[in-house]
């Protein structure tokens, strides 16, 4: 879910583990968004770069007191790494030609066939918090923790986010996948430049919002939705992904961290209302004075500290009735919105390996989701074994930690495969 300001970075240890972990991860049309499985159409744009920066060289001993500031592991660190922003052509959640950015991080280990991990990343509500902009070290973590394992490491910034214009639709797992892929085909034209190439299946992975989010590209790979990407294997980590049923009940009824149910609501309603027309107006849903700034402290150029200090405490103090009973009970735009955000679980069956991973008495994505999850895939026929990394903390925050901890599961199980 939200990273560290809700799920992105923020000025306090409570602020920061509510920033850091919204898993809830634009425009005005309510236009149906791309086919999740739509292949790229010959002539199409999508995954060409548009530029390709060279950021950092890092040492192995440079990465692991990198990673250490971070607070995640240093164990699974062999090598030092290149890191890259990359920005390239894909579509906005209306299919319409846009651009996006990203981290790319490559070892250095003279390997010149590389296997390929993409990591979604959990929300953040500020650009500058994106993996590839550098300010926000818990957020590159991940692809480094990759990259210095071996791995080509591919991580989106989504679409809104980093070097992206416009506005960020959180949880809209269409456009997610597809800035996914698009990132994916990006760094797979970039590397040749180095010397390398990258192998064709992809090990897929994400974080809260990004759990969602890598479900989705999973899908989109085994549906055939590029002709040379394959999936190889799928790693979700505390994933929000039963929203009506699991996590929406837990931000209004008190399930979710208090301040955490307030953040991840007002950025799900500004988002789907930009996406899906939820309400006329802002005080239709949101309680005085939050009607006025809210939409506002959701652009992209507010930090996690504005957004901490601009919104209520509790989803009480944030919502008018009409708002509650909207999510409550959802119908219309929004019920059809749900369906497609809760479908990464329900609506396809995986062929390649699958794990689940959550971490106990998470206090943002409520165990009940990764659950949830399991049995629909069971339904389908799918063993996907779900992974209790424990109850490991950072700053506060049981959701944060498993991003910590299943970073490092997740690198050693996907080190195993062949």
């Amino acid at each position: 879910m939200m990273r560290r300001t809700i799920l992105s970075t923020s000025a306090t240890l409570t602020a920061a583990a509510v920033c850091a972990g919204l898993v809830l991860h634009t425009s005005a049309a309510a236009t149906a968004p791309p086919a999740h499985g739509a292949a790229v159409s010959a002539g199409s744009d999508r995954g060409r770069l548009v530029s390709a920066e060279h950021l950092r060289t890092l040492s192995a001993k440079e990465t692991r007191r990198e990673l250490a500031r971070a607070g995640f592991d240093r164990h699974p660190v062999r090598y030092g790494v290149d890191t890259y922003r990359l920005v390239y052509h894909t579509i906005d959640a209306q299919g319409r030609p846009t651009t996006a950015s990203g981290l790319l991080v490559l070892p250095r280990n003279g390997v010149r066939r590389l296997r390929t991990v993409s990591f979604d990343h959990g929300t953040e509500s500020y650009k500058g918090d994106a993996p590839s902009m550098g300010q926000d070290g818990f957020g590159a973590a991940p692809a480094i923790t990759y990259g210095s394992a071996g791995f080509a490491s591919a991580a989106p910034d989504y679409l809104g986010l980093g070097l992206g214009p416009g506005f960020h639709p959180w949880m809209d797992v269409p456009s997610e996948a597809t800035a996914s892929l698009d990132m994916l085909r990006a760094a797979r034209a970039f590397v040749p430049r180095t010397g390398r190439e990258l192998e064709r299946r992809v090990l897929v992975t994400g974080f809260s919002q990004g759990a969602s989010a890598a479900m989705g590209l999973g899908r989109t790979l085994e549906s055939g939705g590029d002709p040379w990407f394959r999936l190889g294997a799928l790693a979700p980590i505390s994933g929000a992904y039963d929203f009506q049923s699991a996590e929406l009940p837990a931000l209004l009824n008190g399930g979710v961290e208090a301040k955490s149910g307030a953040l991840y609501t007002a950025y799900f309603l500004v988002a789907y209302n930009r996406l899906h027309h939820l309400y006329d107006s802002p005080s239709q849903v949101f309680q005085a004075p939050y009607d006025r700034t809210i939409e506002q402290l959701f652009d992209g150029s507010h930090t996690g500290q504005q957004l901490f200090a601009g919104t209520p405490g509790t989803v009480d103090a944030l919502l008018t009735p009409y708002g509650r009973e909207m999510l409550l009970h959802p119908a219309g735009p929004l019920a059809a919105a749900l369906r497609v955000l809760d479908g990464t679980c329900t609506d396809w069956t995986p062929q390649a390996p699958i794990r689940l991973y959550l971490s106990g008495g998470d206090e943002q994505a409520v165990n009940a989701n990764s659950h949830h999850c399991q049995m629909a895939l069971r339904s389908h026929g799918v063993n996907a074994p779900l992974i209790n990394l424990g109850t490991h903390e950072y700053q506060g925050s049981r959701h944060l930690g498993s991003n910590v901890s299943g970073t490092t599961a997740v690198v050693r199980w996907f080190s195993r495969l062949r």
